[in-house]
């Protein structure tokens, strides 16, 4: 059985950071998709970073560009988020997903398995 584990999450002022890390367990994600997805209170699921664990490309969304970095450690079947320069908009629930399929990597209804989410509030 798939289970992805995130950690990490909690309240921070704007312009803090935080990491947040999905284990993987049951799955050996060194050659799949995995990615950190986020949704705040009345809005849409959103990608936030995508790694390819077996070439280590990463892909961003515009809106975190610079200040997030999505990085992996297949030794522990575990991906991490860094989260810097914080911004109020950045608080939601964080997800960690994988098992893409499809070809828009940054869309989230195109994974399989998923976490049972982080929460991230970043305050003013």
């Amino acid at each position: 059985q798939v289970q992805l584990v995130e950690s990490g999450g909690g309240s921070v002022q704007a312009g803090g950071s935080l990491r947040l890390s999905c284990a993987a367990f049951g799955y050996n994600p060194s050659s799949l998709y995995m990615g950190w997805f986020r949704q705040a209170p009345g809005k849409e699921r959103e990608g936030v970073a995508v790694i390819d664990t077996g070439g280590g490309i990463t892909y961003y969304a515009d809106s975190v560009k610079g200040r997030f970095t999505i990085s992996q450690d297949n030794a522990k079947n575990t991906v991490y988020l860094q989260m810097n320069s914080l911004k109020p908009e950045d608080t939601a629930m964080y997800y960690c997903a994988a098992d893409f399929r499809g070809s828009e990597v940054l869309h989230w209804y195109l994974y399989k398995y998923w976490g049972q989410g982080t929460q991230v509030t970043v305050s003013s």
